[in-house]
């Protein structure tokens, strides 16, 4: 496996839902034109999963290939790019060790990129990696600036947390955060933009009605022990742990409310390689989505997968409460992730991220591309 960059860039983060909720978010996509889950995927508690090899023969039938992406027999080399620390990306992997790349004529190799997000960006525009899984509120912004990168779907839904002390006076209610400090990773981080879109619609002020203040993410506890900060705003496994380890309590997430059903990391791929070979991009698209239904069915191929990369840090136990909490079932793509990049962009205006002049519907045409309708 490949690396890039220094591993200091911001991540991705989550939070526990009810199982009611979830399953919401996951049949969400039935009723949508996005990929869909199939109802087989959600037996009765106690019954038999589906094989994960079952899955490989039988796939859910929206994400069957439409043509092949290479002549039968051959490969078609990729490189991808993906943060090997953040847990929700821990599909990615199930893809390549599962063989579901492989099945779709692909194969693929991973790039852990730990530098910043304009450089992953530049890479895959620049064809040093073929295409790259992110954070949208991340990567959103410099897509604004014209990297020749396109978004070919999302991958799932939930992965960003406030969480805060209740000895400072935080509670559940947003209301409590007002004057209060928040620490974060980074002012352009995804979490950032994020918590300062749901501060807006809250009706706050994230510029006047609250503080952000960067810390490195290893000393959040201590910012708070310190009063430095009164909550914190991050990814899984941070914010996850950070939050059980401390007791902390949840504010809000990014499946709060109006985001229940959006994604927050998204599939980008060259806009070369979409140009040039639009079905090894639609191949790549569908197998990632086929590998996030796999992991909304069974949460444990991603612990087992993903245990690996992060040593002493998250157990697998961790793992799997973790990936509960998201809705890996949720992967729009076509109009549907451009309809969602459209919401992200009128909200990232509104708090000043994105310029005044973008227009979020031209914006969301030109950064997706509906791969899987070719």
């Amino acid at each position: 496996m490949s690396v890039i960059g220094n591993p200091q860039d911001s991540l991705p983060r989550p939070r526990p839902l009810a199982g009611a909720l979830r399953r919401r978010a996951l049949l969400s996509a039935l009723g949508a034109g996005g990929l869909s889950l199939p109802l087989a995927g959600f037996a009765p508690a106690g019954a038999q999963r589906r094989t994960f090899e079952a899955l490989l023969d039988a796939p859910p039938t929206c994400l069957h290939p439409i043509a092949a992406a290479v002549p039968a027999g051959e490969t078609r080399k990729l490189k991808l790019a993906w943060n090997a620390t953040s847990v929700c990306t821990s599909p990615v992997e199930v893809a390549r060790r599962s063989g579901i790349l492989a099945k779709h004529g692909l194969e693929v190799e991973l790039v852990n990129f730990g530098g910043s997000t304009e450089m992953l960006l530049e890479a895959i525009a620049t064809r040093k990696a073929d295409a790259g899984v992110g954070m949208a509120l991340r990567w959103l912004k410099p897509l604004e600036m014209g990297f020749d990168v396109k978004v070919t779907g999302g991958t799932h839904g939930g992965c960003l947390r406030l969480i805060g002390a209740p000895g400072a006076g935080i509670t559940t209610d947003i209301e409590s955060v007002r004057g209060k400090t928040i620490a974060v990773s980074d002012m352009a981080a995804a979490e950032k933009n994020f918590f300062a879109m749901l501060l807006k619609r809250r009706g706050l002020d994230p510029d006047r009605d609250v503080t952000w203040r960067v810390f490195p993410a290893h000393v959040f506890a201590l910012a708070l022990e310190r009063g430095e900060a009164q909550l914190v705003a991050a990814n899984d496994p941070i914010a996850w742990k950070l939050r059980r380890d401390k007791d902390l309590v949840e504010v809000a997430t990014n499946l709060s409310g109006e985001w229940a059903d959006r994604a927050c990391c998204i599939i980008g791929v060259s806009g070369a390689l979409v140009r040039n070979e639009p079905q090894v991009a639609a191949a790549l698209t569908r197998a990632l989505a086929e590998a996030q239904h796999a992991v909304a069915m069974n949460p444990e191929l991603a612990a087992d997968a993903f245990v690996e990369y992060t040593p002493g840090k998250v157990t697998r136990e961790d793992l799997l409460e973790i990936l509960k909490s998201h809705t890996h079932g949720h992967s729009p793509t076509g109009p549907d992730i451009r309809r969602e990049i459209e919401l992200y962009a009128e909200e990232l205006k509104s708090v000043g991220v994105l310029r005044a002049s973008t227009d979020p519907k031209r914006f969301a045409a030109r950064v997706t591309a509906d791969v899987l309708s070719a």
